[in-house]
């Protein structure tokens, strides 16, 4: 028996890294898959190595017409859709008064418009379904400011307050809706702010967060871990929470103990 037996889920963004991950772990505990992504060859390519319980789907989370042809997509193929995974995200790495409007409003339209298209759309396969759960993909930055990273940030905090009103509105229709605030992971959206002199990437990633208290970059199959949890009904009573996976990054200064 799988954690996810019988249900139907959607994941943005999974052609590689979080997604990628969380795409197979759900299909190897019983869920039937829709991976959504701009990466059309890349995503392909994971959807038919998972096998008969994926299908891959065009998907800019930007676009409404791309959402509900996605849903439509899962219904066909699989039934009404019982789990959504907001995944896809972008990151840019400029100060405050170095941010040209165009890019702050680039990040805006993918993080925070692509997470309110994806929970809006899934909402009405959900009821026909009995009801469902959307994992919002958030962030550190969800929950604290860092240096550098203002129209990334801006969006994080909203997911995580779009989650709670979510939570509220949805939770009479059986729908939960949880937000995960990952701190640093080895995936490709940040290895390019990893850069250190001659080092390699994976050695630049593990000098980078040796200070945290796990003394390590996290892994896309620990958020995918945690996005079970919340997918499954082993999370049954939660909604409307933040669920942080950040190797200790948040709790408490830096120290060299």
């Amino acid at each position: 028996m799988g954690r996810l037996d019988g249900k139907v889920a959607i994941i943005s963004g999974a052609a590689r890294g979080q997604g990628e991950a969380e795409a197979r772990l759900f299909a190897a505990e019983g869920a039937r898959v829709v991976l959504g992504d701009v990466l059309d060859d890349r995503g392909a390519v994971v959807a038919a190595e998972i096998g008969a319980s994926a299908r891959y789907a065009h998907l800019d989370v930007r676009s409404e017409a791309d959402w509900a042809a996605v849903v439509e997509l899962a219904e066909e193929a699989f039934g009404p859709v019982g789990v959504l995974v907001n995944n896809a995200g972008i990151l840019r790495f400029t100060r405050l008064t170095e941010t040209p409007v165009e890019q702050f409003r680039e990040v805006i339209e993918v993080n925070q418009v692509g997470t309110f298209l994806g929970m809006k759309a899934v909402v009405p396969s959900m009821q026909r379904a009995g009801g469902g759960s959307i994992v919002n993909i958030s962030s550190t930055n969800g929950l604290a400011g860092y240096v550098g990273t203002i129209s990334y940030t801006s969006t994080k905090w909203a997911v995580r307050g779009m989650t709670k009103t979510a939570a509220m509105e949805l939770g009479p229709l059986g729908i939960r809706v949880n937000s995960i605030h990952p701190g640093g992971i080895d995936t490709d959206m940040v290895r390019p702010s990893a850069e250190v002199a001659d080092l390699p990437d994976s050695d630049a990633l593990s000098r980078r967060y040796a200070h945290l208290p796990l003394r390590r970059v996290g892994q896309p199959i620990e958020i995918a871990r945690l996005a079970l949890f919340l997918a499954s009904d082993d999370s049954s009573y939660s909604t409307g929470s933040e669920f942080v996976a950040d190797g200790g990054m948040l709790a408490g200064p830096r120290t060299n103990v």
